[in-house]
């Protein structure tokens, strides 16, 4: 909901508050809590809700383009065993999010992902049963024409991963371009904190020139680059001659080629990978 690995910590953690005094013995006189589940997931959806409201208003100065922070398979247990989980987590798919109204994401998350009833999340989003039908069906569309496509061959994925960081590594430009698709896209997450570029890169020859250039400056300051799944997509971290990490890098692998590729290095939010 709200693709901020803090600000989801800080949610729960006040669900949980909430749920406490409301079934504690400073509760109000007559209240009652018939299902946690439903209690914790109602509190948890309304935070995110008025999270993402305020969210977007804060991000209209943010420098540069804007990116979920980034979860490591490992950091994230489960979250990337099933196919349809591990998409519905990618970073091209939480950006595309972004695009839906705060209350129209919690219903497509709610029906599509957690596989609530509308009446479910009729209650808890403070809708009718019709009108969620109807927010779930917009959502639906809307992401079905711009959803992104990924490799379904774990060894593709990972075979390609290696020839492209391989590719860089030895400075090779038409090998890289090679493995570029025609209408690639480079973004970088600096958040004006970071080293990052504030317009998107577009086509295989200036990101591949680009990447390329990131790749000897990074080899000239002594940095190293680690291969990781990012967002249940393949990735790598990239980490200081002291071990500390200050990028994490994420591609988009589909039909061969690499699609998108997103850099994000913006301290704030690689500090829960820290």
């Amino acid at each position: 909901m709200v693709s901020s690995v803090t600000e989801a910590e800080d949610i729960v953690q006040e669900s949980f508050l909430r749920y406490h005094r409301a079934t504690g013995p400073e509760r109000s006189a007559g209240q009652r809590v018939d299902s946690p589940k439903a209690y914790l997931c109602t509190v948890a959806t309304r935070l995110s809700i008025d999270h993402l409201r305020s969210a977007r208003v804060n991000r209209e100065t943010y420098v540069g383009p804007w990116l979920p922070e980034p979860l490591l398979a490992d950091r994230g247990p489960g979250l990337a065993e099933q196919a349809a989980t591990r998409d519905s987590v990618s970073l091209a798919f939480l950006v595309l999010l972004e695009a839906l109204s705060p209350v129209e994401r919690a219903v497509f998350l709610l029906h599509d992902v957690f596989e609530f009833g509308y009446g479910e999340i009729a209650s808890i989003v403070q809708r009718t049963e019709a009108n969620c039908r109807q927010l779930a069906s917009r959502a639906c569309r809307h992401l079905a024409e711009r959803r992104p496509r990924f490799e379904a061959s774990k060894q593709r994925r990972s075979q390609l991963t290696e020839r492209f960081f391989a590719a860089c590594d030895r400075g090779d430009l038409d090998a890289l371009v090679e493995l570029l698709a025609a209408d690639v896209v480079m973004y970088g997450d600096g958040g004006g904190r970071g080293e990052a570029v504030k317009q998107p890169i577009h086509g295989p020859v200036r990101v591949a020139r680009f990447l390329l250039g990131l790749t000897r400056q990074a080899q000239r300051r002594g940095l190293s680059l680690q291969p990781a799944e990012v967002n249940g997509q393949p990735g790598a971290i990239v980490s200081d001659p002291d071990g500390q990490l200050i990028g994490v890098l994420c591609l988009d692998i589909a039909d061969g080629q690499v699609q998108t590729v997103r850099s994000m290095v913006n301290p704030d939010k690689l500090a829960h990978l820290r």
